[in-house]
């Protein structure tokens, strides 16, 4: 951490519908993430508090995105984050298009105006092994109780469809099947209720982070899933508990588009940095 003492460790805290995130750009320095700083960092009463921590580096394209969760673990992607950072980004140089490269792998980003920035997260991921889950199975429709949906977006994810999606103890819920021995990554758990043929209400528990007020691929995931079961069409608007996205299931990869939001600027201080072990 020494490296960091003279001038501090500088962040910029960012949300997409509440679902929030410390952001690090390490394009001009090279600011290291461990696990132990971003689990330190994620904790809301003594550190900043984030769902996921996103550092932006060097890499093909306009840059690279790396994405870790709340408990240090990474992710290969975050879809509200890569929205918040494009139009960061966008902003900072004036392009209204982007090419950012990820382990899920290059996603595209173009800013709509009107603060609605939007991502194409890419091809879902529909093949079992993909996801990946455990074992050879149809990912329609799993052997769980409630027969969820399994769909991979970088990362996995396991959606049920639901009569009311408000009265699901999501808490309970979410961390029963977050580690389902069906998804050996772990998994994303969506409960998500059909309003009309372009409209869910979806909320969310996000593996290695719980119950978040947004998440960027889960909502692509219940969008195509949702299109898969004939349930929807391609294109949906999903409400969660902290605001709406709007997911299109196109032939060149899922888009999804809505509002971010760059709350402030910071620095960690030496104290901080001294007492993570």
């Amino acid at each position: 951490m020494h490296d960091y003492l003279d001038t501090g460790f500088p962040f910029m805290k960012m949300h997409g519908l509440g679902n929030d995130f410390v952001v690090v750009d390490a394009r001009a320095q090279d600011w290291r993430i461990t696990p132990g700083l971003a689990k330190a960092i994620a904790d809301r009463h003594f550190g900043v508090g984030f769902d996921q921590l996103a550092l932006i580096g060097n890499g093909d394209g306009d840059a690279h995105l790396t994405f870790y969760n709340a408990d240090g673990s990474t992710s290969a992607a975050c879809g509200n984050a890569t929205r918040c950072i494009a139009r960061y980004l966008m902003e900072e140089t004036g392009k209204t298009g982007l090419c950012l490269s990820t382990e899920r792998g290059v996603l595209l980003a173009q800013d709509l105006g009107a603060g609605q920035t939007s991502v194409n997260m890419g091809q879902p991921q529909l093949d079992w092994q993909e996801i990946p889950l455990a074992e050879a199975m149809d990912t329609l429709e799993l052997p769980i109780e409630g027969g969820p949906t399994a769909t991979g977006m970088g990362n996995p994810h396991c959606t049920f469809f639901v009569a009311d999606a408000a009265a699901i103890p999501l808490t309970e819920f979410g961390a029963r099947y977050e580690h389902h021995p069906l998804y050996p990554e772990r998994t994303n758990v969506q409960v998500a209720q059909i309003i009309g043929t372009d409209h869910i209400r979806m909320r969310v528990w996000e593996r290695g982070v719980g119950v978040t007020l947004a998440s960027g691929s889960s909502s692509c995931a219940t969008a195509v899933a949702a299109a898969r079961r004939g349930l929807t069409g391609r294109s949906v608007r999903i409400d969660l508990d902290g605001g709406s996205l709007l997911v299109d299931w196109r032939d060149d990869g899922v888009w999804m588009t809505g509002t971010t939001m760059q709350v402030f600027s910071g620095r960690l201080t030496t104290e901080f940095l001294d007492s993570i072990r």
